[in-house]
């Protein structure tokens, strides 16, 4: 008789002083990709971005698969042992911990992101696992994220890293100079390291979901391809390049008469 499955760690609640009247981004990409670990207002704006842009929910499917393949690529062909994925996200199925640790046991992952609920759920998901930690960081401040106590203590950077930025820049305003963030982030790793970019690629289907992400807690900037390959400067792009999420590397999941979606992603290597 098969025993059951284990429980899951229960959830915290919302951590105090967490503003839940703010449709907040992390939590709307939880509800498209069909999760729980949303609010009303989160799941009011994300209906409403569908609304307006009815290939969103494909988008955000297209972006976790793409995850879930590079992430093999990278632990597998490239054998690639440790891993920093920033602006993680709220965790799901099949994270990159759980791809990485099946090709090694011994693979390090460390989370980062500056929400406080994807903190707290992070954490509690990953309590009994001493090789993967969350931390708190913010993309815009990259320098912070790399002197990180927790990040310098289990990431070894005199080996190669693979940096997951996986629908994260297009939340980086120009101001806040995404570009230089990326450089600032790979000037720490060593060469071996990989890169993963995925970025919603300026369409005109998209220009609603600009308007609807204004009221969130950070805006949409979707690039165009030159402005996205930028990201990937110095560094050689593995094959199929830079190209729509459904185009790379895909697998049994996906047909070939499958239309792709406005969103670009591609896996460099550091030389």
């Amino acid at each position: 008789m098969n025993s059951p499955p284990p429980e899951k760690p229960p959830l915290p609640v919302v951590p105090e002083g967490v503003d839940v009247s703010v449709p907040n981004v992390a939590r709307m990409y939880d509800y498209l990709l069909g999760g729980k670990d949303n609010t009303l207002i989160d799941r009011a704006c994300a209906d409403e971005v569908v609304r307006q842009v009815p290939p969103v929910r494909e988008i955000a499917w297209a972006n976790r698969r793409f995850l879930g393949r590079a992430v093999r690529f990278l632990a597998g062909e490239r054998r690639i042992r440790q891993f920093i994925d920033i602006g993680a996200g709220l965790p799901g199925q099949e994270n990159v911990h759980e791809i990485a640790q099946r090709a090694d046991p011994e693979s390090r992952v460390v989370y980062v992101d500056h929400d406080p609920i994807v903190l707290a759920h992070a954490r509690a998901l990953l309590a009994r696992d001493s090789r993967t930690v969350a931390v708190e960081g913010d993309v815009r401040k990259p320098a912070d994220i790399l002197a990180d106590a927790e990040v310098r203590g289990l990431i070894d950077f005199a080996q190669p890293v693979a940096l997951l930025l996986l629908a994260v820049l297009h939340f980086v305003t120009d101001a806040e100079h995404p570009h230089q963030v990326v450089a600032t982030l790979l000037a720490a790793l060593p060469p071996g390291s990989c890169l993963v970019i995925s970025h919603l690629h300026r369409d005109p289907v998209l220009h609603p979901l600009v308007d609807c992400y204004e009221g969130a807690t950070s805006p949409a900037v979707p690039r165009t391809t030159a402005e996205i390959a930028a990201f990937f400067d110095g560094l050689k792009l593995v094959e199929p390049g830079l190209v729509g999420l459904r185009r790379w590397r895909p697998d049994e999941w996906i047909l070939a008469s499958d239309p792709d979606v406005p969103i670009l992603g591609g896996v460099a290597v550091k030389l």
